[in-house]
């Protein structure tokens, strides 16, 4: 075993490599530990393992406790990270577990996060996919290798190796694990597959796991068809790694991706509603359904997607479009489709002190602003030397002159005309020396704060975290 482990990944993860193993002290992840452990000396590649405790299980202490004892007798780092399942127990015990440790593993850093799923995990997978009406992505399983923006390159080593394969290792090398007692539990449907029907369908159908990991690969295959026929009909980004997101700046209008439908206005990805209603209606979905799976966005359940492009389609041009979904929402905006994380609530009386930091975040719009020096660009720092500078919300009636032959406009006038969206204007960073109104971020400077020519300004960026 250890042999195939090492073939699959050879071309896979580079020499000098860090790895996170996802370890739970269940067989499977065991298993995995003691392979990538010995392969780990051979391949110089750097292991740690990480356990997550979810107080869930009355022996959840115990697990952790065996985790760490495990890894000390191996010499491998473990890391153990308590999660509190809570205020996510609306979701299902078992969604709530899988979405805490999906945000810790993103989190970490490492080029590779590694889990032991196995050809057993697979063919459950492709069955409960498939009893949730799932489409051709979800029906794909779970993939061998995912890179991810931002995040660990999702690993699977085990995906062609049987739970029985993984038994008869552990047993031959004297390995101990831990036992989960809601493995029993046939209230979970992937117990209810394991423990009733995928034993009645093996008598049947031996090769049933085979056969299914194979069905799944041909359901990735056809998934990877729809996304390029999505790129093609919306001109989307070939990669949901290689999506470009501008910055707004105070030079003034966002810029846009040249020659494509996607684009980035204000902070928010965007795509264009004339290219979808120039397609049929599956087109047009596939397109929507990829330009969201871009953004790392949740899958919206196939009605929540019908409904999403009949308003975004359907709506009149000055139509206010919201489609909320699973923490997310699509908007639509001047011929343009928008989707984001559903913002929180605004911040009151938000007002942050600059004190010439390189960066400060700003809550109001999920977004981390930017500092930086350029010659006769934004903000002249003698100016701002006058008094306090301090970011703040928008509080009505602002005006500013944006040059100096120009009148001086109210902030109404001047979002509407860079097009800001309205989602987004009360959310915008005003920047105050002392009292006056010396930018609008994203937007314009005032003309009696612009940099002079040749003057070192402050330019003044914000960036969306996603």
């Amino acid at each position: 075993m250890r042999s195939r482990v090492a073939g699959a990944l050879s071309n896979a993860v580079p020499a000098g490599s860090s790895i996170v193993l996802g370890l739970s002290g269940g067989v499977d992840s065991v298993v995995l530990l003691h392979l990538l452990h010995r392969l780990s000396l051979t391949h110089s590649w750097r292991l740690r393992a990480l356990h997550v405790h979810h107080g869930i299980s009355p022996n959840a202490d115990a697990w952790a406790a065996f985790c760490a004892d495990l890894c000390a007798r191996c010499g491998v780092p473990l890391q153990i990270e308590r999660v509190d399942i809570a205020p996510l127990r609306g979701h299902g015990i078992e969604a709530a577990a899988r979405k805490l440790r999906h945000e810790i593993f993103c989190r970490q850093r490492a080029d590779f996060a590694a889990f032991a799923h196995h050809r057993d995990d697979q063919a459950e997978t492709l069955l409960l996919q498939l009893l949730r009406g799932a489409g051709v992505r979800g029906a794909a399983a779970m993939p061998f290798i995912r890179p991810r923006a931002g995040a660990p390159t999702l690993l699977r080593p085990l995906l062609d190796v049987t739970r029985g394969e993984l038994i008869e290792h552990a047993r031959r090398h004297d390995l101990q694990w831990v036992e989960d007692e809601s493995n029993a539990d046939d209230l979970y449907p992937r117990n209810f597959l394991r423990r009733r029907v995928l034993p009645l369908l093996e008598q049947r159908f031996p090769s049933y796991r085979e056969t299914l990991a194979r069905s799944a690969r041909h359901f990735a295959e056809a998934g990877d068809l729809l996304d390029q026929l999505a790129q093609l009909d919306a001109q989307l980004s070939p990669s949901p790694l290689a999506v470009t997101r501008d910055w707004a700046a105070v030079s003034g209008q966002p810029s846009r991706m040249a020659g494509s439908s996607i684009g980035e206005v204000w902070g928010e990805s965007v795509l264009e509603i004339a290219r979808l209603q120039s397609l049929s209606q599956p087109r047009a979905k596939n397109a929507l359904r990829y330009f969201l799976h871009v953004l790392g966005a949740p899958m919206p359940q196939a009605v929540q997607l019908d409904e999403m492009l009949r308003q975004v389609c359907g709506a009149r041009e000055d139509g206010m479009v919201r489609v909320e979904f699973g923490g997310w929402e699509v908007r639509r905006y001047r011929g343009q489709v928008y989707a984001m994380p559903a913002p929180g609530e605004i911040p009151s009386g938000l007002s942050i002190a600059w004190n010439g930091e390189a960066e400060l975040e700003w809550p109001a719009l999920g977004a981390t602003i930017y500092f930086s020096s350029a010659a006769g660009e934004g903000i002249s720092p003698e100016r701002l030397s006058a008094a306090p500078v301090t970011l703040r919300l928008r509080a009505g009636g602002e005006t500013l002159r944006p040059n100096r032959t120009a009148a001086t406009r109210s902030l109404k006038k001047l979002l509407q005309q860079h097009r800001v969206p309205p989602w987004r204007r009360e959310r915008l960073p005003l920047l105050y020396c002392g009292g006056a109104l010396a930018s609008v971020v994203g937007v314009a400077v005032a003309a009696e704060y612009q940099a002079r020519q040749g003057e070192m300004g402050v330019v003044v960026r914000y960036r969306f975290a996603r």
